[in-house]
């Protein structure tokens, strides 16, 4: 059985993070995925962009910032006005408020300037094998997931790919990772029994069910090859924005394989 990630969005408030991601929980997720990005002062922010103008009240780059002063922006008004006031809460207190949870977390490097420092910030935060455990760190980046895993021998690293190699198993064994995460579009299933033969996890980024049903009547056969990889046990980790939509699938999906062998 896989397990259900929820790419943080509009879940929940992040004024109320432990609810936000006990709803995550009860939808079924077993793990979330955020983005970092590091300020000023050494800090790691969850924060998407590299800088603050899109989705909170303030300007500029988030490295010429504190996380002192970045937690005072109004991080929400930008997705509504439900939203206003909402803060932007630092990669401590997020491991903090899933410890509880025992909810993996999925964290994206975002990081693009100072990775130096940004490699020994994150080494400072994940200093608790508990928290180590449980994290996957991810990045398009996979030369720098390289570095990171030799500054940090104990953390585990997924290089995100949204396209096909000729040879998936070079990228991995290049980048010394431990996950691939591919997104549904262009999931190979050959591709992928050859990276579980080889051991390794592969996560699978589903879209939202609007987007699946355009694929389906443009001829795309996205959930026929959802299913089938899900079958054969080739996805560690089913990613989506809508997690109780993940989670429906891969129960229907079960039910009519027992339907076939009655």
């Amino acid at each position: 059985m896989p397990g259900y990630s929820l790419r943080f969005s509009s879940l929940a408030r992040w004024a109320a993070l432990e609810a936000a991601f006990r709803a995550a929980h009860d939808h079924g997720a077993t793990t979330c995925e955020v983005d970092i990005v590091q300020t000023r002062d050494g800090e790691i922010a969850v924060l998407h962009d590299l800088l603050l103008d899109r989705t909170t009240n303030g300007t500029g780059a988030v490295n010429d910032v504190d996380m002192a002063d970045i937690a005072e922006l109004d991080a929400g008004s930008w997705f509504g006005p439900d939203f206003a006031g909402e803060r932007v809460p630092s990669l401590v207190r997020t491991l903090e408020e899933t410890r509880p949870l025992d909810m993996g977390l999925e964290i994206e490097v975002k990081e693009k300037r100072g990775l130096d420092g940004y490699t020994e910030a994150l080494r400072r935060t994940l200093q608790d094998p508990k928290d180590t455990e449980r994290v996957m760190l991810i990045s398009f980046d996979h030369a720098y997931l390289k570095e990171l895993k030799a500054a940090n021998p104990g953390i585990k690293t997924g290089g995100i790919v949204h396209e096909r190699y000729g040879d998936p198993l070079a990228v991995m064994r290049s980048a010394n990772l431990d996950q691939m995460c591919i997104d549904l579009a262009v999931f190979d299933m050959d591709d992928a029994r050859r990276l579980k033969d080889a051991g390794y996890s592969i996560r699978c980024h589903a879209y939202k069910p609007e987007i699946m049903e355009k694929a389906r009547k443009s001829g795309l056969k996205w959930h026929d090859l959802l299913a089938k990889a899900l079958e054969e046990g080739l996805i560690d980790t089913l990613s989506g924005d809508d997690v109780a939509w993940l989670a429906t699938f891969d129960a229907e999906r079960k039910r009519a394989q027992m339907l076939v062998a009655l």
